[in-house]
This record gives structure tokens, sequence and C-alpha cells, in this order.
């Protein structure tokens, strides 16, 4: 493996040279930089990240903090982050805050402590200051819910929700309910405006709404008080609440596609093992993760760059939940 040294040999530079032009300093000759660089690329060499970050005292580790390590989504990313990061020689700590901001400022105390290279984090709550890394220089991108003035990706949930709702209205569904999460929360007001959206355009009604925790518990719970209203279908803003959904649907002998539609945001391994198989808006979970880690190395090594916002799409996966047999729809 070429080292910083053979660099310098090469190009007939010091390492000190190599190692200010590899970083970008504008002290070093333009035509300098580029005599180093044709020699790194020659040499296949590649400057040790982790190296210069315990140089500036700082630990060659990310901290990743997750709003429901249960929560496959969530996982997923962890993944995308993790094979990115070890990949560019950093390890990756994960942090479960638990949808509690207390917590999460927690765990933000502790990644300032031990001296992270930077922070990959799933905001609980917006109003939640991360100054404290800001005014550390600790690098930090936001994955699923935005912050201000930060690196972030997201996926484009309204679009989603909303195109989701129109495929249940293309479907012959008369009485749609949304079951989303806590007000507040960026994904579950976005789901919710998504799914009025596309009943205004459509110019239908009436509107089913229902909030919960984003946990089945909060699911099962929103699905029993909106069963009232004779939905004949329903949104669902994650996969953890649709666990309790469909537990109630259960209970209450009613089957997905044929009495009631439903469609779930993530598509969980478990998706097409029930019957009929869930129809779900598939996020790019893995990828978002895989994308945050990369503009977190980037962010460390340019920390003065402009903020990136990076916005995925989310994409339908029909399947037999809602597909309704003609004639066999529960009657409202």
């Amino acid at each position: 493996m070429a080292t910083i040294s053979d660099v310098a040999r090469q190009a007939g530079v010091s390492t000190a040279t190599v190692s200010r032009a590899l970083n970008g300093k504008s002290t070093v000759d333009p035509a300098l930089v580029k005599r180093v660089r044709t020699a790194a690329e020659e040499l296949g060499y590649h400057p040790n990240g982790p190296a210069r970050n315990l140089r500036r005292q700082e630990t060659a580790v990310l901290a990743l903090i997750i709003s429901d390590v249960e929560n496959p989504f969530f996982t997923a990313i962890a993944r995308g982050v993790e094979d990115t990061a070890q990949t560019a020689g950093y390890s990756v700590v994960l942090c479960n805050s638990d949808e509690n901001p207390e917590k999460e400022r927690r765990y933000i105390d502790v990644a300032l402590q031990e001296r992270v290279a930077g922070v990959v984090l799933s905001p609980t709550d917006p109003s939640s200051s991360v100054e404290r890394l800001h005014q550390r220089g600790t690098p930090v991108v936001a994955v699923d819910r935005p912050l201000i003035a930060c690196d972030q990706v997201l996926v484009d949930s309204r679009l989603a929700a909303r195109e989701a709702t129109e495929h249940l209205i293309a479907a012959g569904y008369a009485r749609i309910g949304c079951v989303t999460g806590p007000a507040g929360i960026r994904t579950a007001d976005d789901r919710l405006a998504g799914y009025r959206d596309a009943l205004d355009a459509a110019g239908r009604g009436p509107r089913l709404e229902r909030r919960g925790e984003y946990r089945a518990a909060g699911g099962r719970q929103a699905t029993e008080r909106l069963l009232g209203d004779s939905p004949d279908a329903l949104l669902v803003a994650n996969s953890a609440m649709t666990i309790g959904v469909l537990e109630v649907l259960g209970e209450a002998g009613l089957r997905p596609g044929r009495d009631v539609g439903v469609v779930a945001f993530d598509d969980v391994p478990w998706a097409t093992l029930i019957d009929p198989p869930l129809t779900v808006v598939r996020q790019p979970a893995r990828e978002i993760g895989a994308e945050a880690a990369r503009l977190l190395l980037a962010r460390i090594a340019e920390p003065n760059r402009p903020p990136v916002a990076t916005v995925l799409s989310a994409r339908l996966i029909e399947r037999g939940s809602t597909r309704r047999a003609h004639g066999s729809a529960r009657t409202c």
C-alpha cells in the first residue's frame, strides 16, 4: 500500500507539501498540487481520514442516533451508514432515542464527550437544538426528518402519501382513512398532508384521520377509534403501526383487500408473508443511510462547504391488500 512518503518521492516534494496539497490548502502552488495528485493517483494512494481525525483529538467513530431501533426502517438506515463508514475506515456507535427528546440530548452529550468525528441523527423533536454540535465543530447529518442549517437526507413523504391515497381512490375505495403518528413529527404530519392533498384534489371525503404513537400500540388505538367511522381503506404511516392496524382488523373479522384496503409505509420482510400480501410505500432506507454517511464524511473533509439536502423518492408496491374482488367490498 502506497504511503505519503512514496507520493512525496514520486512528485519530488516533501511529505508536508503532499499533505497540504491533498487537503486543499491554498498556500500550495497549483503546479505542485497537480504533480502531487498525479503521483497519488498513479500510486493508488488515499489519505488516512481516521488518522487525521486522531491528530485533531477526534476518534475514528461516527454516532448514529435513531428514533426507534425496533423499526426495520431505521435498522436498514443503520446498515447503510455502517457499510459506508466501514469502507472509509470509521466505526459506528448506534444510539436509540426512543422518540424521547431528553434521551436524544443525552446521546448528543455522549457523542461530544467521546469526541466522535460526526453524528447522523434522526431528530425526535424538530425544536431540539444541535447547537452544541455546531459550536464544537462536530459535523451532523439529519436523516428522515429535517433540521435547519445542516446536511440532510430525506424522502418526499408528502408526495408518497398522496400517491398511495390516489391508488386507493383509483381502486374504488370510497371512505379512506389515515392512521398516522404524533403531531409535530415531520413524517407523520407530511403523510397526513399527502393524504389530504389526494382527497382534496379528487373532491373526495370525508377525512377520516387518527393519530397515535409510531408503534404497534399506537396503530391499534388509532384504528379502534377509526373503525366507528366505517372506513373501507386505510393509509398507515409506518410499519410498526401497521401491526396494530392488522390486529384490530383481524379481531373485527375484516380482511385486507376484501373488506378494508390497506397501504402501509415501508416494505418490511413480513409484508409479503401475510395473506393477502401488503401493499406498501417502499422507502430507500439503506440508501438513505449510505448517502447520509457519504455526506458526513464529505463534511468531515470539508467543514465549510454549504449544507446539502438530498431528497429521495419512495415507490408504491401494489399487492393484494388493495386489490378488491368485484362486489365483495365492505358496505358502509
